[in-house]
């Protein structure tokens, strides 16, 4: 069953997701050489307590932390640690979320620590980004779930890859519903899986995270003996972007999005809907 949200419930999303976004802001500014995954946790801890909300990381399923730091060959679920130290050059990927009365916001975005990063790995960040981009303009009302996974796979693969080969489409993860819980139904897929089906059609009040993860080489993952930790098989890194993003009755409003996406969307020809909270 997928929890079809009222407008009412939308407003307590877009006040959930904008505290996501506050620690998005402040994990960004932090994620600086030298510091630790920890220090970044601690950053998004203390976000989370100015706005009186709830972390919907720390707890779940016996998780350890805030927020999930995922550097370099680490695709998700990376934990935030002392030992993990930040150095020049490196990638990392911030997965964070908040609850407001209930109600979840979900996100994640990757950032650069330092600088002199090759053009591979900035190309990396920006497929994986415009590919969730794609497939939040793809969340129309009419459509199919399947149209979202085709969106964001179509893009990714009309990317040429600097130096040759194709991108990793990670396959063990991908987005899912969001509402009074933060993974729900449906399981949306970043690729178009035909046995699958077309999946529900999109409606006003359908609520889900959309979240590439891709890799500069294979698609495969495993799991570290910590059970949590995510990284590719062979050692590629990659790259993970992520919106809470709810479909109402006049577009698709990004939640998580400062401005609820409406400067992207506009690029690409598409009316975001107006911020329930002006």
């Amino acid at each position: 069953m997928v929890q079809i949200k009222t407008p009412d419930q939308i407003r307590k999303m877009r006040e959930a997701g904008l505290v996501v976004a506050a620690i998005h802001a402040a994990t960004r500014e932090a994620a600086v050489p030298g510091a630790t995954t920890r220090d970044l946790d601690e950053v998004a801890r203390k976000v989370i307590a100015e706005h009186g909300a709830k972390s919907n990381f720390l707890g779940y399923g016996g998780f350890p932390a805030t927020i999930c730091t995922s550097k370099n060959e680490v695709v998700v679920h990376g934990i935030p640690s002392e030992k993990v130290v930040l150095e020049d050059g490196d990638i990392i990927s911030i997965d964070c979320g908040a609850i407001i009365d209930g109600w979840h916001g979900d996100a994640a975005y990757t950032a650069f620590v330092g600088s002199g990063h090759s053009p591979e790995l900035i190309e990396l960040s920006r497929v994986t980004e415009e590919s969730m981009w794609a497939g939040i303009a793809a969340m129309k009302a009419g459509n199919r779930l399947v149209d979202i996974s085709r969106a964001i796979e179509t893009y990714i693969r009309r990317q040429p890859k600097p130096g040759g080969g194709k991108y990793g489409i990670v396959e063990d993860y991908g987005g899912h519903g969001i509402g009074t819980e933060m993974h729900m139904d449906p399981h949306l897929l970043n690729y178009v899986e035909r046995r699958r089906g077309k999946g529900p059609k999109l409606v006003p009040g359908f609520c889900l995270a959309i979240e590439p993860m891709v890799s500069l080489g294979t698609p495969r993952t495993e799991v570290l003996e910590d059970d949590w930790t995510v990284i590719t098989t062979d050692g590629t890194w990659s790259s993970h972007w992520e919106h809470s993003v709810a479909l109402t009755e006049e577009g698709p409003l990004v939640l998580t999005a400062p401005d609820g996406g409406k400067a992207k969307l506009a690029e690409m020809g598409v009316t975001a809907a107006p911020d329930p909270l002006g």
